[in-house]
């Protein structure tokens, strides 16, 4: 299994030699770099060429929110996962709409932590089940409903769930093409702009008709 490269940014240096501490307790994740605060992070970040980005979402000088946008425009490639204590639903749906990974709270265990970071490099979105909440109970329920077919279902089922396409794949025994030309037939369906609304959207109307 290859390294993970991982760099952290959190305006608390205890928090960030904490995160460090638990990462690298995994064998095959390597935290390349620190910094306090989003602007930081971007100067640093092409010189150490991580895989992902772990970033506090209130900070200094550059925010999570500011650091994600950036990141969309410099490192499209580059996956940005939120860790904090807030539960904003606004400033979540904001860090989503701008392309964040996922969103966590910073009482998660060490093991979900480093499986969300596993979850986002292949692909997947993660969020906080109590964060997934509070972003769905604040986003009104649209009431027509695009027709699906089964397989479009069976793909929009594991969409909201935050699979990533090879998974899907694996998932439902089809070529990774087919999923892919579904999630993109879901996204016209839908009318959502990307595949981060179109998850949210799909897992607000499974919990509200379940």
């Amino acid at each position: 299994m290859s390294t993970v490269r991982v760099f952290v940014v959190d305006d608390q240096e205890l928090l960030r030699r904490g995160l460090r501490m638990i990462l690298e307790t995994d064998s095959a994740v390597e935290v390349v770099g620190e910094a306090e605060n989003g602007q930081r992070a971007l100067a640093l970040i092409p010189g150490l060429a991580p895989d992902l980005v772990l970033a506090d979402a209130r900070m200094p000088v550059l925010d999570g929110l500011g650091l994600v946008q950036r990141c969309a425009v410099s490192h499209p490639d580059l996956p940005v996962l939120v860790l904090t204590t807030f539960d904003d639903a606004r400033l979540v749906r904001q860090l989503l709409d701008a392309g964040a990974a996922g969103f966590l709270l910073k009482d998660i265990s060490a093991d979900a932590l480093i499986g969300a970071i596993r979850h986002v490099l292949a692909g997947g979105l993660v969020l906080d089940p109590r964060v997934a909440r509070a972003v769905l109970s604040s986003t009104p329920v649209q009431m027509e409903q695009p027709v699906l077919t089964e397989a479009e279902r069976a793909v929009a089922d594991l969409v909201a769930r935050g699979l990533p396409n090879a998974e899907i794949a694996a998932r439902l025994h089809l070529a990774h093409g087919t999923v892919k030309n579904t999630v993109s037939a879901l996204l016209r369906k839908f009318a959502e702009p990307d595949r981060t609304a179109l998850a949210l959207r799909l897992a607000r109307e499974s919990t509200a008709g379940a």
